[in-house]
């Protein structure tokens, strides 16, 4: 961490705990049975996942395409709670040490991600200890908000231009190599962080 003033966190398995297969089964509990191949691909996010993290269909939008799906009735919060089933929790040490590396360093998260989680997140998982999500974090950018996604270039690009921090002087941390990559040809070092796992050490002494 020689020379590092400013970290840039990852949300999904960096911070929270994904739980995939718990929102397949969700969805297909409401007549969804094709959840894995239409949108939850371990492998490649699918066309509609990408365009409602991407901002380019809100909220709404991606609602109606899963009742298409579904071709059932289903109510907006029946499709809500289905798809917040992937979000399972974020560890209290990792929240903990959020608050302890403001002390020294600039704290940011970069995420790809859709305003329903995001929304429930800043509700249900950043609510510890009296804190809200703006306590953990000098600033926070999401890429439904941004309408760009990693690992495009131009996303990190982006978040030091408007963060006013170089390169050479920041750390990103997230479970993609394609994101890590991304990160280190325009000069950020990283670490990709196998999701779930425990991140701390690189702060320990």
């Amino acid at each position: 961490m020689k020379g590092i003033k400013n970290l840039i966190f990852d949300f999904g398995g960096v911070l929270v705990n994904l739980d995939k297969t718990a929102c397949r089964k969700a969805y297909e509990q409401l007549g969804i049975e094709s959840i894995h191949e239409s949108v939850l691909d371990d492998y490649r996010q699918k066309e509609l996942y990408m365009q409602f993290e991407s901002g380019n269909i809100s909220a709404a939008g991606f609602r109606a395409s899963m009742r298409r799906l579904s071709d059932q009735t289903l109510t907006d919060e029946q499709i809500d709670q289905a798809w917040i089933a992937m979000l399972a929790d974020i560890p209290s040490y990792k929240l903990d040490w959020l608050l302890r590396l403001r002390e020294t360093y600039h704290v940011l998260l970069l995420s790809n991600t859709n305003s329903i989680h995001w929304q429930w997140a800043e509700q249900h998982l950043f609510t510890y200890k009296g804190h809200h999500v703006d306590d953990f974090f000098d600033r926070i950018y999401l890429s439904y908000e941004l309408h760009m996604q990693k690992p495009d270039i131009e996303i990190f690009k982006c978040v030091l231009n408007d963060s006013v921090i170089t390169a050479n002087e920041t750390f990103f941390i997230d479970d993609s190599p394609a994101n890590c990559k991304a990160a280190e040809s325009i000069g950020i070092r990283s670490y990709c962080c196998p999701a779930g796992s425990d991140w701390t050490f690189l702060f320990k002494e």
